[in-house]
């Protein structure tokens, strides 16, 4: 049973939303936020990144960072950048990009359903990255950024999503990567309940990306728990706010990958060594981008490579071993290249597929990196069966675009 739990959205005001709404505060390092911000005081980078108004120097982690965070919510509520709307309802989030369509429902969600496992994971977190967003929730006592959920599609809950997006739009607006956003509010109570009420028929849901948002809102609502003596399990911090798409909607990217050096191998021998698992052969265009699973694309040397990944060298049955980033993982970064814990190793590198195959030939050709991979993108149905069977992808392995934007919702945990 999948709970949806109606909110009093902290949202921006009509006339700011197209400077209010930031990227994630995840996708940026700190000096490409501040160079976002540095002309727009209306960002909510300000909130989900607050860094970028001190000193360039300071640890992102430091007490200050957040003391910042909670100033800076403070200041947008106080000059009306942000408002609170009167009553609780859930919010239809529709996204147009190059012809792809995705429509969600924006609503709180069970941290207690998270802990149990009706929330899936495919994902490890680390621990710092969770302490970061448990200090910003908790300083803001706000869910600042949502978590990027998905269901298998149900029928009838496409119908009333529909139904909702052919009502006039709470916002309207294009960003600066040509992604159209267009939210509604679900203003009729009875839609609010109708939605609720299918939802409960839905067995689960997963969560396609903000792994470390899930896990913090977690951390706290325990943390508010302890230091609230008359918890009654109604209160707002046992929600989080989140994004729920159909699953069928969902487009996912490649993620590339590129490695510093190929050890102590020549190009003639790593190519001599990779034909035990791999069809080697040059590539019939350039770049090449795979077009079918346990396929990928080298570019090594100035040129590009077709690898096919010989039968035998995966376990197909397996949810987590037949994926192309496990096979390529197992099959040539660990044994060829010793890159045994890629989320550690500073000696590879990831490229979303957002930023095209050319990003892969310009880092090789730089000198800087000696080969680059290109993959098939994971699919929708690869992530339901990992999450299904209690297992987690290596990491990298999904690049979900187009992706959602922060500051166009907030929850507050408490009045």
């Amino acid at each position: 049973m999948a709970k949806l739990h109606p909110f009093q959205a902290i949202r921006p005001d009509l006339s700011k939303v197209e400077k209010v709404a930031s990227k994630p505060y995840d996708v940026l390092d700190a000096d490409e936020a501040r160079e976002e911000v540095k002309d727009n005081p209306y960002s909510f980078l300000h909130v989900v990144k607050p860094e970028v108004d001190l000193d360039s120097g300071i640890d992102p982690h430091d007490p200050r960072v957040y003391q910042k965070a909670r100033e800076n919510l403070e200041l947008f509520l106080e000059k009306k950048y942000l408002v609170q709307d009167p009553e609780s309802t859930f919010y239809l989030y529709r996204q147009e990009w190059k012809g792809h369509v995705q429509t969600g429902i924006v609503a709180c969600f069970s941290v207690e359903e998270y802990q149990t496992g009706l929330i899936k994971k495919h994902e490890f977190t680390r621990k710092q990255k969770e302490d970061d967003r448990v200090q910003n929730i908790l300083h803001t006592n706000c869910n600042t950024g949502p978590v990027f959920l998905t269901f298998r599609q149900v029928p009838s809950v496409a119908q009333i999503l529909l139904s909702l997006a052919e009502q006039s739009p709470l916002y309207d607006f294009l960003d600066e990567a040509s992604v159209h956003h267009t939210v509604f509010r679900v203003s009729d109570p009875e839609v609010c309940r109708q939605l609720q009420q299918q939802m409960e028929k839905v067995e689960c849901l997963y969560i396609a990306d903000g792994h470390h948002r899930a896990a913090s809102a977690s951390r706290v609502r325990e943390i508010k728990k302890e230091q609230n003596p008359s918890h009654s399990g109604t209160e707002e911090y046992n929600w989080f706010l989140g994004v729920l798409f159909p699953h069928d909607q969902l487009q996912i990217l490649d993620y590339n990958r590129v490695v510093r050096d190929l050890g102590t191998l020549s190009e003639d021998r790593f190519l001599a060594l990779l034909s035990n698992q791999f069809e080697v052969k040059k590539a019939a265009r350039s770049p090449f981008r795979p077009i079918e699973k346990h396929s990928f694309g080298m570019f090594l040397g100035g040129t590009w490579y077709d690898l096919t990944a010989k039968s035998g060298s995966f376990s197909a049955e397996d949810p987590v071993e037949q994926l192309d980033v496990s096979i390529l993982q197992k099959n040539v970064l660990s044994p060829l290249l010793g890159i045994e814990d890629p989320r550690s190793d500073e000696r590879i590198h990831f490229v979303g597929g957002i930023r095209g195959l050319g990003e892969l030939e310009k880092l090789v050709l730089s000198g800087k990196w000696a080969v680059a991979f290109s993959l098939f993108p994971t699919s929708m149905e690869d992530l339901l069966q990992v999450a299904d069977a209690g297992k987690v992808m290596p990491p990298k392995s999904t690049w979900f675009e187009p992706k959602l934007k922060s500051g166009l919702f907030l929850h507050r945990l408490d009045s």
